[in-house]
């Protein structure tokens, strides 16, 4: 029997966007009608009631970020829509594909910036824009990881344009955060909506921290059998601390601090309660300037004086590895297409956003003279903040960026901005479905083999009505991702 109150029954998608559920006729898309039929099945109340459900077992899970600069304070439970983003078979298909692709190029230019530099000399990207990055540290030039692996684990974020088509919107490639709010976003939809999965043909995704267990066995220095592995915060101050106690839990590892390790005759060591440990894996989770005293910054107490010693000496695997960040450099990412083609001789599978890069003379004059239609972005920020939205900016901002981008051209990019894809969110003030704009943020797991794509990722969600910012620190939340299987499987 039809519910009295159908959860959808006046959803309307924004005009000009792509809608990850409804076509253009407002029924929803082929692939996922039997999932939009499950999910309208249990109308406006009962959904009320499940989504309710799901808010209060986040906060009986302690499943929390935190936001320094929020006077009313740092710990929040991390805001969570029960309606899920789908995302065909198909769709994916092309995903996966386009995202290992991208992680072994990046991979490979890595390499080749620490290594014989060729990119540069065969004039590929330019030479003084890569090391000018506050992101390469010469003082890496030369070391070759354990399992010749940088890049352990990536979150390539992406987006989906009016036509439907996915984009690179940027890479994630130190340390990625936000996989442990896809697992346990996936534990809400199996506790409330254990029904609708099932109907929609769901992959799995709880054995991503087995895979990236095995991945970072795979490259230990010692034979996988024989490593012990930890996992590395800088404590529970830290915003992402629920992320790095829940992978530590589910891998079955041990969660440690710097005062827990410490390096003798270029070798890591745990302290334990009995004796000194090897340590011979550290995923870390603490930014790599704080990492190693002895390397970095001389007056960190985050970081275990000597690490960089033993991982230079190849006696240990730091996963992702220092110096990662010059390949997720927005004044780089222009240049990705580039370098999928350089190193691997194919054209780049997935599409990115076309760029303006303020370093380059002529770049820069367009930009300046079209701040009020542009995004202009701070190289060296995340999380939606040094950045300008020009169409929605006053002329002081403007002319603010202005100034910051003449003084200093190399610290700034500039894009179009991209019409966001929207997805019905759950909107608990009026009790109803409304169209909100998402983001997508795959996880790529890097080993000796290969990469390996966890076959969905972290949506994220802007949440207020006409917002383009999902990041949680500033108003977003989150969404279950749900891939189909292929139809044979």
């Amino acid at each position: 029997m039809a519910p009295s109150d159908p959860l959808f029954a006046d959803y309307r998608a924004l005009p000009g966007t792509f809608d990850e559920m409804f076509g253009p006729d407002g029924a929803p898309r082929p692939a996922f009608r039997l999932a939009a039929e499950a999910l309208a099945a249990r109308g406006r109340s009962a959904f009320a009631a499940a989504q309710a459900l799901a808010e209060r077992a986040l906060m009986n899970s302690g499943v929390t970020f935190s936001v320094y600069s929020d006077d009313r304070g740092s710990e929040k439970i991390f805001p969570f829509c029960l309606v899920p983003r789908v995302i065909s078979a198909q769709d994916w298909a092309h995903l996966e594909r386009g995202l290992a692709q991208r992680v072994t190029a990046l991979e490979a230019f890595l390499a080749d910036c620490y290594g014989e530099q060729r990119i540069f000399r065969e004039g590929t990207i330019p030479r003084d824009l890569v090391l000018g990055s506050k992101n390469f540290f010469p003082q890496l030039a030369g070391v070759k990881p354990p399992g010749g692996v940088r890049i352990h684990i990536a979150g390539i974020d992406l987006i989906r344009d009016p036509a439907g088509v996915f984009q690179v919107l940027e890479d994630n490639l130190r340390t990625p955060s936000g996989v442990s709010y896809v697992l346990e976003n996936r534990l809400l939809s199996k506790r409330v909506l254990p029904e609708v999965l099932d109907r929609a043909r769901v992959q799995q995704v709880d054995h991503y921290p087995a895979r990236l267990g095995d991945a970072l066995r795979s490259v230990s220095p010692v034979e996988p059998g024989a490593t012990t592995a930890v996992v590395l915060t800088p404590g529970p101050f830290n915003s992402a601390y629920f992320e790095h106690s829940f992978l530590a839990r589910t891998m079955g590892l041990e969660l440690v601090q710097a005062a827990d390790l410490y390096v003798e005759r270029d070798r890591v060591f745990a302290r334990t309660t009995r004796g000194p440990r090897p340590v011979h894996v550290v995923y870390r989770r603490t930014d790599e300037l704080f990492l190693d005293p002895e390397v970095f910054r001389p007056d960190s107490l985050l970081g275990v004086r000597g690490i960089l010693r033993a991982w230079a000496r190849g006696n240990v695997t730091l996963a992702n590895a220092p110096g990662n960040g010059v390949a997720d450099d927005k004044a780089v990412y222009p240049f990705v297409p580039d370098i999928v083609r350089f190193y691997l001789s194919e054209e780049p599978i997935l599409a990115q956003v076309p760029t303006w890069v303020c370093a380059r003379e002529e770049d820069k004059r367009f930009v300046v003279e079209h701040l009020g239609e542009l995004v202009v972005k701070a190289v060296d920020e995340a999380g939606g903040y040094g950045m300008l939205m020009g169409p929605q900016s006053s002329a002081e901002q403007r002319e603010d960026f202005r100034r910051r981008i003449e003084a200093e051209p190399r610290k700034y990019i500039a894009q179009r901005r991209v019409e966001l894809s929207t997805c019905p969110t759950w909107d608990g003030a009026a009790s109803r479905v409304v169209p909100r704009r998402v983001d997508l943020r795959p996880y790529v797991v890097n080993s000796r083999s290969g990469p390996w794509v966890l076959p969905g990722g972290l949506t994220r969600v802007a949440l207020r009505e006409g917002s383009y910012v999902v990041n949680s620190s500033q108003g977003g939340g989150s969404k279950d991702t749900w891939v189909q299987k292929p139809e044979a499987a």
